[in-house]
């Protein structure tokens, strides 16, 4: 790909904890093999994660853009000091989404759902405050994730559907809630075939492509650490299953990125492509 197209990752974690090797060097590596934007998402027990990826946007702007919030893993730690503190990094410029949040209803001894769902609602009153787009967190919880978007009025930001792994009954709500689908890796197993489908069908002005770095890397890395350098695997597939080419797939998906999370975010990330 090197040169020949442009993508974005839309969604990635670039923690010293899965990159050892500095996120510099890991957006270096994106940036060699045409990757001119990274959505980098700042998540964990605490809002470090969150300060870490406002910083490094700073450092590198237009090439990074940040995404705040809190986990539905970590719905347990939110209170109204973590609510005041992840307003104001909200209201940073370098924030271009609020984010990842949701539901995650997979483990038996994670939070409460009915304290995950108090907390996303919350964060999505604060997206809407900053009039910002949300990324969302959703497994094992879609009935709940899209009835909480509806009732929150989420449709006033819109957002995407972070790593897509629903069905298309679920997408035509999200999509209708003003929602993007962000497809990752898992769109090249042979296992997801309703996310395939999903894939295939979207409407292409409503799709994009991410990595969720270091998670669901695409084949033919499946199993490996994953990085946002892997994004185009995910975009040719996805070409794939349309019958168009990967460029075409690569311009479509930077333009949805570019016009969902900011247009400040576009026009440096294809400046600072040119400079390389």
């Amino acid at each position: 790909m090197h040169n020949r197209i442009e993508l974005v990752d839309a969604h990635c974690h670039l923690d010293l904890e899965h990159f050892a090797e500095g996120a510099d060097a890991v957006l270096d590596r994106a940036h060699a093999a045409g990757v001119i934007g990274c959505i980098v998402v700042g998540v964990g027990s605490d809002l470090g994660s969150a300060h870490q990826s406002i910083e490094l946007a700073r450092r590198r702007p237009g090439q990074v853009g940040a995404c705040v919030a809190v986990h539905p893993e970590d719905a347990s730690t939110y209170d109204d000091a973590v609510e005041a503190e992840l307003r104001t990094l909200i209201a940073a410029p370098e924030v271009v989404a609020v984010g990842e949040t949701g539901l995650d209803y997979h483990y038996v001894d994670g939070p409460p759902r009915e304290t995950q769902r108090m907390v996303f609602a919350r964060i999505i009153e604060l997206a809407r405050n900053a009039n910002k787009p949300i990324v969302v967190h959703t497994r094992e919880a879609a009935a709940d994730t899209l009835e909480l978007l509806d009732r929150c009025q989420a449709r006033d930001v819109g957002g995407i559907i972070h790593c897509f792994s629903e069905d298309r009954d679920f997408a035509r709500r999200a999509l209708d809630l003003g929602f993007d689908l962000s497809f990752s890796g898992i769109v090249t197993f042979k296992s997801a075939r309703s996310v395939a489908d999903v894939a295939g069908w979207a409407p292409v002005e409503r799709i994009l492509v991410e990595t969720d770095s270091p998670y669901l890397a695409p084949a033919p890395f499946r199993g490996k650490r994953c990085e946002p350098a892997y994004v185009e695997y995910t975009a040719s597939h996805v070409a794939r299953l349309r019958g168009v080419n990967c460029g075409e797939i690569a311009e479509i998906t930077t333009a949805n990125a570019e016009r969902r999370f900011s247009k400040e975010f576009a026009r440096t990330s294809r400046s600072v492509m040119k400079e390389i």
